[in-house]
């Protein structure tokens, strides 16, 4: 078994240790009010989505997401949340240093002797969730489960749902398909983009992901009957049955998105490894991307 399929296995008793933490999670993420922007790259990128969509949801206030690397005209924010699971990330360290005087600034990062840590006011740490693999979800999806505790959301049943999941066989099966696509709608879309990463990442294939709706505006001209779309956090009947008409497979959204999220990582480790790849050591890629 590789070592990302056994990170995977792991998810569910991962995020009931995070779930401990909703108490500090609350006081980092969740200030009602507060003006907030959430920083990442990579997946921690996507996860920031996620995160900003979740938390404006929730009514707590004006929350941006953007990419650490990207640079962008600063806001009057109250707080700056910056995700990096190795805490090394040399675009997250620059733009911290950014950040103007006075402004938090929260980590959410898995380890806590890291750069991205030391820059902080404060740390949230998840270290229980980091991951020896390049190819990583369970730190984001711990993260994830943790952020919507914290915005009040209920999310004990899902535990228990991904244990299911994880002990019943993938109801696809990945090599029959050469193209793979993943929709969301509102924090899900984040979730598509982690997925459809994890495709190309892992397997090298071809994937992409897109809003739900924005879907029939033109990307739908490349679907065909070795395609594969899935919605995650969504069933839109109307919308499956236009994409089937391409003789495309469409997975419709039965599962918590978490839960399809983790389903989607798991498909992605049984294409590579179906095309012979080692879905832990993809090419041209490292855990933590660190500049000179």
């Amino acid at each position: 078994m590789s070592i990302t399929s056994s990170e995977i296995r792991t998810q569910p008793d991962v995020w009931l240790r995070a779930l401990a933490q909703v108490e500090q999670a609350t006081d980092l993420l969740a200030a009602a009010g507060e003006r907030v922007l959430v920083l990442g790259c990579g997946t921690s990128a996507f996860v920031a989505e996620s995160l900003a969509a979740l938390r404006e949801n929730a009514g707590l206030g004006v929350t941006d997401a953007a990419y650490a690397s990207e640079p962008r005209a600063w806001r009057d924010y109250d707080r700056v949340i910056v995700l990096s699971r190795s805490g090394t990330t040399t675009e997250v360290i620059d733009a911290m240093r950014a950040v103007p005087q006075g402004v938090r600034i929260v980590a959410v990062t898995g380890v806590a002797d890291s750069p991205v840590a030391s820059l902080a006011s404060d740390v949230l740490l998840l270290d229980f969730a980091d991951e020896k693999s390049v190819v990583q979800t369970r730190f984001p999806t711990t993260f994830l489960m943790l952020a919507r505790a914290a915005f009040g959301e209920n999310v004990d049943h899902v535990v228990q749902q991904a244990r299911d999941a994880l002990d019943a066989p993938l109801p696809l099966d990945a090599a029959s398909f050469d193209h793979f696509v993943y929709l969301g709608t509102g924090w899900t879309y984040g979730l598509a983009q982690e997925a459809a990463l994890k495709i190309r990442e892992a397997a090298q294939a071809w994937s992409e992901s897109y809003p739900l709706l924005d879907y029939r505006h033109g990307p739908l001209a490349v679907a065909h009957d070795s395609s594969l779309v899935w919605m995650l956090g969504a069933a839109d009947e109307k919308l499956g049955a236009e994409i089937s008409a391409t003789g495309a497979t469409v997975r419709l959204s039965s599962l918590d998105p978490i839960v399809e999220l983790v389903q989607a990582q798991r498909l992605a480790v049984e294409l590579a490894e179906s095309r012979g790849l080692d879905p832990d050591r993809p090419r041209h890629l490292t855990r933590s991307i660190v500049l000179a």
